[in-house]
Order: C-alpha cells, then sequence, then structure tokens
C-alpha cells in the first residue's frame, strides 16, 4: 500500500523554500542535502511504501503499467509506473527511517 508522497526540489534559494513550505504551508521537511545537479525549479514527486514487491502486485492487478524492474537505488528500493500524461513516477521502499 502506498503510505505517502515524497518531492524533491531543487532550488536556488533553499532557506526560503524550507521556510515558505514550513511557515507558510505548515508542513514538515526534511532536507536531504545536495541532490545533484538539477536546474533550480525542478522538482522531482515520488510515492512510498512498506513493502514493494506487495505493492507493485496490488498495483498491477488493478492495470498499472510499469516502466521497469524493482532496483536498488541506495535510498530504497524503487521502480517507475507509467501515468496519464506521458510520465513516469517513482515508487520506492526506503531503506532509511525518519
Amino acid at each position: 500500500m502506498i503510505k505517502g508522497v515524497h518531492t524533491m526540489f531543487h532550488t536556488s534559494q533553499a532557506e526560503a523554500l524550507r521556510a515558505s513550505i514550513r511557515d507558510k504551508l505548515c508542513f514538515p521537511f526534511t532536507d536531504v542535502g545536495r541532490a545533484g545537479g538539477q536546474p533550480s525549479g525542478t522538482h522531482y514527486p515520488s510515492f512510498y511504501c512498506d513493502d514493494i514487491e506487495k505493492t507493485v502486485a496490488d498495483l498491477r492487478a488493478r492495470g498499472v503499467e510499469f516502466a521497469d524492474g524493482i532496483s536498488d537505488v541506495g535510498y530504497g528500493l524503487a521502480t517507475h509506473f507509467r501515468v496519464p500524461g506521458d510520465f513516469e513516477l517513482e515508487l520506492y521502499q526506503p531503506s532509511y527511517r525518519k
């Protein structure tokens, strides 16, 4: 089961963006530091789960099409699924604890 969504924002104004998300939107955040090389304004949403094998099987049963297999990407196990609009989203099972 998908437990939530994780989004990375690449920005040239990191402190201001963190303050805006925290103070204006009232969302908690975790700063993962410099996650490399993307231009300011780039964002990357992904969904996370506790058991990626089971979640992939459940989603496939509902007709979700996956673009690749499950692989270890360092921060967890991940795969990508296709959505309308001709793009893919990541699903991952984190290997870290908050």
